[in-house]
């Protein structure tokens, strides 16, 4: 997915894929299933796991949660990773995903 405005895509869904782009690596093409809890008072999604491309980045996830719980504009929306701290807007879904599972595998030695 693209930062353009389109949305992660349901993982009980079926999703066309379109030919690849030699410009992308495979690593960006990669699916990350990312799991969104409500906190506080807010706005619970009824789907809350969604398959997210690896090269997206955590502004347009956050823009693409907002517009789904139709928040206003004068409303907040903060988002933690494993609820103990906030990414970076410009810092893309898969490296997050990465360093993640790489310090889980870490821990296991």
């Amino acid at each position: 997915m693209s930062d353009n405005g389109e949305s992660p895509t349901e993982t009980q869904k079926e999703e066309s894929h379109s030919p690849p782009d030699d410009s992308t690596t495979n690593e960006e093409k990669k699916k990350i299933d990312v799991l969104l809890k409500a906190v506080g008072d807010t706005p619970i999604m009824k789907t809350k796991k969604w398959a997210v491309d690896g090269g997206r980045t955590v502004q347009s996830l956050a823009q693409f949660i907002a517009r789904f719980l139709k928040l206003d504009a004068s409303e907040q929306l903060f988002i933690y990773v494993n609820q103990s701290f906030a990414p970076s807007p410009d810092q893309e879904v898969g490296v997050l995903f990465d360093a993640s599972t790489r310090k889980k595998f870490e821990k296991e030695k």
